[in-house]
């Protein structure tokens, strides 16, 4: 729980089958206003699917001038090189949940 906007997000990924195949939907609330602070879809689970879900999120929403702490799975995307740099270069502390706890 946070006492703020902006000081608490977590994301996840969620498949959403359709007639032409899967969908895969990156979303990122804050934990504050349990509103969605970014997303992203794509046909693919590519880093880029949570990298672009990060973007839309920092293009609406600023970081607490408190910190803001990021928390995900320990999912490849989240845990890749490319998405730990972006988190570092915005000032945001990386979360992640116990190996093998989802």
């Amino acid at each position: 729980m946070t006492t703020e906007p902006d000081r608490g997000w977590v994301a996840d990924i969620t498949y959403i089958p359709t007639a032409q195949g899967w969908l895969y939907l990156a979303v990122i609330i804050d934990l504050f206003s349990r509103r969605v602070a970014g997303w992203s879809m794509a046909e693919h689970l590519r880093t880029d699917l949570v990298l672009t879900a990060l973007d839309a999120a920092l293009g609406q929403r600023l970081p607490s001038l408190t910190g803001l702490i990021f928390h995900s799975d320990r999912g490849s995307q989240y845990a890749s090189g490319d998405y730990q740099t972006a988190l570092q270069k915005a000032g945001i502390t990386c979360s992640m949940s116990r190996r093998a706890n989802c």
